[in-house]
């Protein structure tokens, strides 16, 4: 496999043309008439950091996306599924690590599209995940929230795998909907209390023997089965939790789990509330013409590539507008749960199922072995930057167009 490929034959990553030669030198007054017609979508876990650690070229690669104030050259937004936390913590650690101003309003994490779906923002919800959860929620617009902590205190017997709680006096209100915001630290208590919930139509004190089908709305954050961490190998994601929940509930009543909503990557939501926020960092930048295309850059083909892939089929089938742009164009990294080292991607997309790849995905989405085949395979953050400004054949170090073909 070449060092970047254009699957098919329709390109190929020329190593001479570096992201330093195309951006470095820039005068404000060249960049903007040429490189204003594209937006980049970076994740974080796998190509930017691994744990707590920034991969190294991600550094290098953000210094020179920026110019001598500190100011974006091109519209820039981090698209994660991540949900532990709020945007602007996320925001002030993506700068400390990248040695970078990050603005929260350029993170985007698997939850922020909840803002939208307002008609459960009145309901009382019962919130799963890690972190400031319950500030989490408020934040999306959910005015009445109850963590699995406060349903924990209030039913102490409903958590026997902890022998040392005892009862409390804690009257919480009920809950008519779920939001799953991420794996939990408790897995068990978790799965239990949620369980609970689920089959008692939100009044866990009752019993199950009356449990009604459909359930109450489960609204679902993070499909990421796997994701990568300072350990060598992948560490089990949210989308594994949501395995064990749908394995649960379907031993335990014979009938499949349903999701009001799927959100976060692949899912195009998700990529559809990028791209707004990508608009709006091109307005912030002045940019008077809309972003003609989006690159997303990630580590995991069956959450990054996937859902890059499936937006832009997506742009292709819809009626198009001018504020939307023209496509969407994958880049696979090899610093995250995609390495060469571990697997070759197939050469032949219709050999994935069944001879070649277990479809990670969730079970809710219908597996195309397509959309898991990136546009280009690069093996860093940095040279993924480098392809796109030479697709895009942006200027070089005279501050001129280039005059590179594909």
């Amino acid at each position: 496999m070449l060092k970047a490929s254009f699957y098919h034959g329709f390109g190929v990553y020329d190593p001479m043309y570096t992201l330093t030669s195309f951006l470095e030198p820039l005068e404000e007054k060249h960049a903007h008439s040429i490189i204003d017609s594209f937006g980049l979508l970076f994740d974080i876990d796998g190509v930017l950091i691994r744990g707590r650690t920034p991969i190294p070229e991600a550094k290098q690669c953000f210094r020179n996306l920026v110019d001598r104030n500190g100011k974006y050259k091109v519209p820039v937004v981090f698209v994660t599924n991540a949900g532990n936390c709020m945007r602007q913590t996320k925001a002030e650690h993506l700068s400390h690590l990248l040695e970078v101003e990050v603005s929260p309003d350029q993170v985007m994490l698997s939850h922020s599209p909840l803002r939208m779906f307002t008609q459960f923002h009145k309901m009382c919800v019962l919130a799963s995940g890690q972190g400031p959860v319950e500030e989490v929620a408020h934040n999306l617009g959910f005015e009445d929230v109850v963590t699995i902590d406060m349903l924990r205190d209030a039913y102490p017997v409903l958590d026997v795998v902890d022998h040392d709680r005892r009862p409390k006096d804690s009257v919480i209100a009920f809950p008519h909907t779920i939001i799953l915001f991420g794996e939990p630290i408790r897995w068990e208590t978790n799965l239990q209390l949620i369980i609970d919930v689920l089959l008692t139509s939100g009044k866990p004190g009752k019993s199950w023997t009356a449990t009604k089908y459909p359930h109450i709305p489960v609204l679902a954050c993070n499909m990421d089965l796997l994701w990568m961490a300072e350990a060598r190998n992948p560490r089990f994601g949210h989308g594994m939790f949501l395995v064990c929940l749908e394995s649960l509930y379907k031993k335990i009543t014979g009938y499949d789990l349903k999701y009001e909503a799927l959100i976060g990557k692949p899912s195009v939501v998700t990529y559809n509330y990028a791209e707004l926020l990508i608009r709006q960092q091109a307005e912030t930048l002045g940019w008077k013409t809309p972003v003609k295309t989006l690159y997303a850059i990630g580590d995991n083909p069956m959450a990054d590539i996937y859902g890059a892939n499936l937006y832009n089929r997506y742009l292709q089938a819809s009626r198009r507008t001018k504020e939307l742009p023209e496509g969407c164009s994958s880049i696979l990294v090899c610093t995250g749960v995609y390495s060469r080292d571990q697997e070759e991607l197939p050469s032949d997309p219709a050999q994935t199922v069944t001879e070649q790849r277990i479809f990670h995905g969730h079970r809710d989405f219908r597996f195309d072995p397509t959309l898991t085949q990136p546009s280009f395979v690069v093996q860093d953050v940095k040279e993924a930057v480098e392809l796109v400004f030479q697709q895009e054949g942006c200027v070089d170090s005279q501050g001129l167009k280039s005059n590179a073909t594909l």
